[in-house]
């Protein structure tokens, strides 16, 4: 299994848990259905579907969050509770005033609840207590933010930075953009975007097409920066790298082959796959890391 999307974090200080305990820990909030009355519920769950909330491979850890939502539309409950004002006003002689139809609406949104359908999603976490990092497969900072809210209402003494570096991402990738050299290591690919940084926000995209030098540095000199750039990590994955520091889009390239073969049933493949997936990406994050000039100082510092 391949995460999609890196946000990454970094565990700062010793914290040297044991697979036994983080599931304790994590077991404080497990997953379960949503109730009848409730419209999420959130919690830990087995990445693997069994009773572990953590599964581990070489001092790596998986763990996964899961997310049900029910889906009631404000449209549906909207319309049913017009069509019960229009019954109350038929009844009374007159339209509910403002209280009332806040008092209606929750009533049709309690009753309605119970009925609508539940959808599920899992947000898979990985943390390496060897190296030191945290990342949760999320392609926004906001997903992310779900995860770390539950992770340290769970954790004893959980010591995490969001990653910083000494050089913004957006500056550096300008520059890679402007001299038309990516960092050792990586090589620059065919899609980015550049974006104003004044009012109007002007954006130009460019989408599986070669990035021309001369036409680059024209939108770098008309004041835009590289907000999106899409690299290649010592021929063996690619992503885009976001301004933020969010990895998207990654793609395990001839790596993937290496790991063909080598179990020889599903556990032991996923086992294998896990174990790959996690080398591979700690040393390209610590390469993305040196290229961006290395980690600022952390705030807690």
């Amino acid at each position: 299994m391949w995460f999609k999307n890196l946000q990454i974090f970094r565990l700062n200080g010793a914290w040297d848990i044991q697979a036994e305990e983080l599931h304790q820990q994590l077991a404080r909030i497990a997953f379960s259905d949503c109730a009848s009355s409730e419209m999420q519920s959130q919690g830990w769950i087995s990445p693997r579907g069994n009773d572990l909330l953590v599964h581990s491979v070489n001092r790596q850890f998986l763990i996964s969050l899961a997310t049900e939502k029910k889906l009631l539309p404000s449209s549906v409950i909207n319309q049913v509770t017009k069509a019960r004002a229009a019954e109350l006003e038929e009844q009374q002689g007159f339209a509910p005033g403002r209280k009332a139809m806040k008092d209606l609406k929750e009533r049709v949104t309690e009753e309605l609840l119970p009925r609508a359908f539940a959808v599920r999603r899992q947000t898979f976490v990985w943390i390496d207590p060897v190296n030191r990092w945290l990342v949760i497969d999320a392609s926004s900072p906001s997903k992310a933010d779900e995860v770390i809210k539950l992770l340290l209402k769970c954790c004893d003494k959980l010591p995490l930075e969001a990653l910083r570096t000494k050089s913004s991402p957006q500056a550096a990738m300008t520059g890679w953009l402007a001299g038309n050299e990516a960092p050792k290591g990586f090589t620059i690919d065919q899609d980015t975007e550049l974006k104003s940084a004044n009012e109007d926000k002007s954006t130009v995209r460019y989408v599986r097409h070669t990035l021309e030098p001369d036409d680059i540095q024209k939108h770098i000199a008309a004041g835009k920066l590289c907000t999106k750039l899409a690299l290649t990590w010592n021929d063996r994955i690619s992503f885009v790298l976001t301004d933020n520091l969010t990895i998207k889009r990654i793609k395990p390239l001839d790596v993937m082959d290496e790991a063909k073969d080598k179990g020889v049933n599903e556990e032991e493949r996923f086992d294998t796959d896990f174990a790959l997936m996690t080398g591979e990406l700690a040393t390209m994050i610590d390469d993305l890391v040196f290229a961006l000039d290395g980690e600022a100082q952390p705030a807690s510092a």
